[in-house]
């Protein structure tokens, strides 16, 4: 009977200095916050948690503190399935983030700043650097990259121009053809039929990595490709610019081929191009994060695909780097595996090294 009560006042005890512990007020609040400062175990089930699990509150005399998941692993316990301790936390933000492009994406008029900013518990300003902290896009910046999207798809499909405009999103012709060069890089009905009548200029040269070609439109320079053949780099850009007036040797465009095989050979000088960049929403939240890693160093796919707000499409961000076609100006020779490996890249391995090398790669 001594030894059943000698139990009952260690068990309060221990409970009592668990209540007491800071850290069981975060535990008890789900206190995001705390996520990543310690994780807690539970002795009768065998698991640990970040402080922020929404799991049933364990008893207090059941809990014990690590400061490290390693350490909950080595002491025997193991990772909960719903909060995931094992991983990193996730910033609540980009939570927040995604519900506002999720918002954005479903209405025909752009919401105000302050509603978008209210929604997600936030001042305006905050709201607004986060939001593009995390796209690498602004709320308007992002819905007219989904509208553009839209409007490309519905073009393709939809018989009536007028039509695949408003379904788009936009809610006259005035208004959106004031944006049609920015949107799809020429008029909607060259649009329909794949570029007809709008001109592309292009040079084609060699440099260090072998035949260059780069093209420009009317917005900027829409195309650098790398290769062996300047054969093959011409039928590229015939494929990405199926029905287009492509016009080769014009006089001026040396000098364009010249600062591209410049930047080339010298990729860290950072020369400043105007870019024609067309893609869907999310290639060009990718593309931008890309622009943004300074020369000389690195990130993984899945470093970009936390920047942009999308932890967990680290494949898709893969697919945006492979459907980047301004080789160097977008540099996602800059981004390499998770262990610091190099990966595919679309004009080859071996002049990702090289041109990672020139940057002096840290």
């Amino acid at each position: 009977m001594k030894d059943v009560r000698n139990n009952a006042t260690r068990t309060a005890q221990r409970a009592g200095a668990i209540l007491a512990d800071p850290r069981w007020r975060a535990i008890a609040g789900r206190d995001r916050s705390a996520d990543g400062r310690f994780y807690y175990s539970v002795a009768t089930t065998g698991v640990y948690c970040r402080p922020s699990c929404a799991a049933r509150l364990a008893r207090p005399e059941n809990v014990q503190f690590h400061p490290t998941a390693a350490h909950a692993e080595r002491a025997g316990f193991r990772a909960c399935k719903r909060c995931r301790p094992a991983q990193p936390p996730v910033d609540p933000n980009v939570e927040r983030v995604a519900a506002a492009c999720r918002r954005i994406e479903r209405t025909q008029e752009l919401p105000v700043l302050a509603a978008l900013a209210a929604d997600a518990g936030m001042s305006a300003f905050h709201f607004h650097r986060v939001f593009k902290a995390m796209t690498g896009l602004t709320p308007r910046g992002y819905a007219t990259a989904h509208r553009a999207k839209a409007v490309r798809q519905k073009l393709v499909r939809t018989p009536s121009v007028t039509d695949a405009i408003y379904d788009a999103g936009f809610n006259s012709n005035s208004r959106f053809y004031e944006k049609s060069n920015q949107v799809l890089g020429m008029t909607p009905t060259a649009f329909r039929a794949g570029g007809v009548d709008a001109d592309i200029h292009f040079a084609i040269g060699a440099c260090s990595l072998g035949a260059i070609l780069v093209a420009q439109s009317q917005r900027g320079v829409c195309s650098i490709l790398l290769g062996d053949q300047p054969e093959q780099l011409l039928r590229e850009l015939q494929d990405q610019f199926p029905k287009a007036n492509l016009l080769g040797g014009q006089r001026g465009y040396e000098q364009l081929i010249a600062t591209v095989v410049g930047l080339i050979e010298r990729p860290a000088i950072g020369v400043q191009l105007p870019l024609d960049i067309r893609g869907t929403a999310f290639q060009q939240r990718v593309w931008k994060a890309l622009q943004a890693i300074p020369a000389g160093t690195t990130a993984s796919y899945a470093d970009i695909a936390k920047r942009i707000g999308a932890p967990r499409s680290v494949r898709a961000v893969a697919q945006a780097c492979g459907a980047n076609a301004l080789a160097v100006a977008i540099p996602c020779h800059r981004v390499v595996k998770s262990d610091g490996g190099l990966s595919g890249y679309r004009w080859g391995v071996e002049r990702k090294a090289t041109l990672l090398a020139r940057e002096g790669r840290r």
